[in-house]
């Protein structure tokens, strides 16, 4: 079938992303959205717009029943989950699909195999994808330690605890339940060996129901807080291509292991040794997809619409890489200060316009950063013929950018692309617990100095200007 209207049930920057796509293949678009987010530019940007009353997410973007709902009212024939969200819920895509809708994603089926974190290990395990041992934590011994607790059912960091020492296994395994349960309704948490220094590299999946199955280079998305990425890049720097090809054999096989279609990724943990673990499979589409689109010059979520709509793959093989591209997630939030989301008015948001450089975002200048989201304002992508050039480019328009408002890690930003650590591609999750002090030293007084003044430009530029009295 061909689709014609399509609803994204999310919001913020992989909305308006979407929208982008949509609009380029004459696609109408339909928004839904809280109250907190009625004038949001995802809102601004889509044709139609469904209000979902309310604020929390588990009152309106966790709805499945109401997303169901706007998009038959609305006139929608295809819905797009986006990340995050109802994007991994098989409940979700089976009550899409069973209100006569398209759901573009991978089948419910496949969601529901590698949902939980402890049975995807199993399938893969049968699968010969090479993998982490779990540890029963109620037999874990102290040459066991450290260990990695995590959530079954979830993931972003949340359910997540490193445990050192044997004594303080039990509460953080209660804590970690406790997480859990609270963000995923499922207190299921699970062991396994934490490997220090490791990369997190993940490969990038594409597959049609004809049975071909792309596997689209690596990614390393090492530079983490709190288990959550901060920067990426495509390809994933110094590995062999032994290992990079072990990589994309094991991926696929995971793919064709549950049957995939669509967009995913299949995630590693790559231990200093350079030995590679499995460690899930996302069902949907990354965050940091853009740097896979920019090295092969491909729309995924193009890919993904046409893939929905029944139609083969373009080709057997992906097109060949070209250059490199490296990602960072811009956030209102204060590094300093233990990450702290921060909230208020974004007086300016401008950044350079630039050959190589792409901005994925939810917000512009004078929009309102609220209090109930992820605080991710935006995306910010450079793409060059090597991994220098790209690196450099990304520090500059970070550095020129004009974002005034709320505390933001942009300067973080700057510092992690400029230490030498990464210049050098030495990566580990690592990165920010060795050197957050040195990221967040405050700039001279100088540096501050000018962003108040430019702080207080942009306030003054906002204001109506008044006439004599």
């Amino acid at each position: 079938m061909t689709i014609s209207t399509l609803l994204v049930a999310n919001r913020g920057e992989i909305a308006c992303r979407v929208f982008r796509t949509c609009r380029a293949l004459g696609i109408a678009t339909v928004a839904v959205y809280s109250d907190a987010d009625a004038d949001a530019l995802h809102v601004r940007e889509a044709d139609t717009a469904v209000r979902l009353p309310g604020a929390a997410p588990a009152e309106t973007y966790l709805r499945g029943d109401l997303v169901v709902r706007a998009a038959l009212a609305a006139g929608a024939d295809a819905v797009h989950p986006g990340y995050g969200f109802l994007s991994e819920n098989a409940s979700f895509a089976r009550a899409v699909r069973d209100a006569g809708l398209v759901w573009v994603g991978p089948p419910a089926e496949a969601i529901g195999l590698m949902a939980s974190k402890t049975r995807a290990k199993e399938l893969m395990a049968a699968a010969g994808v090479p993998l982490l041992a779990p540890v029963d934590p109620a037999a874990a011994t102290a040459g066991d330690l450290p260990l990695l607790l995590k959530a079954a059912a979830g993931g972003g960091g949340r359910g997540m605890r490193i445990v050192r020492e044997l004594g303080e296994l039990p509460g953080e395994l209660t804590a970690a339940a406790a997480e859990a349960t609270a963000a995923f309704g499922d207190a299921e948490v699970f062991a396994e060996p934490y490997v220090e220094r490791g990369r997190h590299v993940e490969v990038q999946v594409m597959a049609d129901d004809r049975g071909t199955v792309w596997a689209l280079g690596t990614r390393d998305c090492s530079l983490q807080r709190r288990h959550q990425k901060v920067i990426e890049e495509a390809p994933a720097p110094g590995l062999d291509q032994a290992l990079r090809e072990r990589l994309h054999e094991a991926a696929v096989t995971a793919a064709r292991a549950v049957g995939y279609r669509g967009a995913g990724t299949v995630e590693f943990l790559v231990s200093a040794e350079g030995r590679p673990y499995f460690l899930e499979m996302n069902t949907r589409l990354q965050v940091e997809h853009p740097v896979t689109e920019a090295v092969f010059g491909l729309d995924l979520v193009a890919l993904q619409l046409s893939v929905a709509e029944g139609a083969p793959l373009p080709a057997e093989a992906p097109p060949e890489p070209r250059g490199h591209a490296v990602e960072a997630r811009l956030y209102a939030e204060d590094p300093a200060r233990d990450w702290r989301p921060q909230t208020g008015a974004l007086l300016t948001f401008e950044l350079p316009d630039e050959p190589g450089l792409r901005l994925d975002t939810g917000y512009t200048g004078g929009d309102t950063i609220g209090v109930h989201y992820d605080p991710m304002l935006a995306k910010v992508v450079a793409h060059a013929p090597t991994r220098p050039e790209a690196v450099r480019l990304l520090a500059r328009a970070l550095e020129r950018a004009r974002v005034h408002g709320p505390v933001t890690n942009r300067d973080l930003l700057v510092r992690s692309l400029r230490h030498p650590d990464f210049t050098g591609a030495r990566l580990d999750t690592g990165f920010f617990d060795r050197h957050l002090a040195a990221l967040t030293a405050p700039a001279g007084e100088g540096a501050v100095r000018l962003a108040a003044t430019a702080a207080a430009l942009a306030r003054a530029a906002d204001r109506p200007a008044r006439g004599p009295a």
